[in-house]
């Protein structure tokens, strides 16, 4: 069982940083390259998309997955590997805790910003440059998060 869970942790860790890391490298950049009016368009979009049920399952199992891996006992498994466990789920929760609060009020205010009489300009200034620093931060930690656990898993 504790197998299991490890391997089921390593893999909705590993999507969710992939996910986090296309938005990064690909998503991001290319919606950076549009007109103010176009990106606040789009990004209120993506925000109305991307919270569904596929999407919320791998982000729960991603920090749910490494804390019971942690705690099912498993015999043979070094103090190392606990730790790495262990790092990998504080990873994940500090992660969820960034997105949280720092991306999700974020996307909240640019959908409460829509409306008669808004100023695209000054909408998307409010909300780029801060999603995407905490967009890194979070995508620096599920990718550390996932590199742990692997390394747990194959130690």
């Amino acid at each position: 069982m504790a197998t299991l869970l490890l391997a089921l942790a390593v893999g909705s860790t590993g999507l969710y940083a992939g996910f986090l890391l296309v938005f990064l490298t690909g998503i991001m950049p290319a919606l950076g390259r549009l007109t103010d009016a176009a990106f606040v368009t789009a990004m209120r979009r993506v925000n109305e998309a991307v919270p569904r049920a596929v999407f919320l399952t791998v982000f729960a199992a991603s920090a749910v997955l490494p804390v019971a891996a942690y705690l099912v006992p498993v015999e043979g498994r070094t103090g190392a590997q606990r730790w790495l466990v262990l790092a990998g789920f504080v990873c994940a929760v500090l992660n969820h805790l960034v997105t949280v609060v720092g991306n999700v009020p974020l996307n909240n205010a640019l959908a409460a910003a829509e409306g008669p009489g808004e100023d695209p300009s000054a909408t998307r200034a409010a909300f780029e440059a801060r999603w995407n620093g905490y967009h890194r931060l979070r995508t620096a930690l599920i990718l550390a998060s996932f590199g742990l656990l692997t390394a747990a898993a194959v130690g």
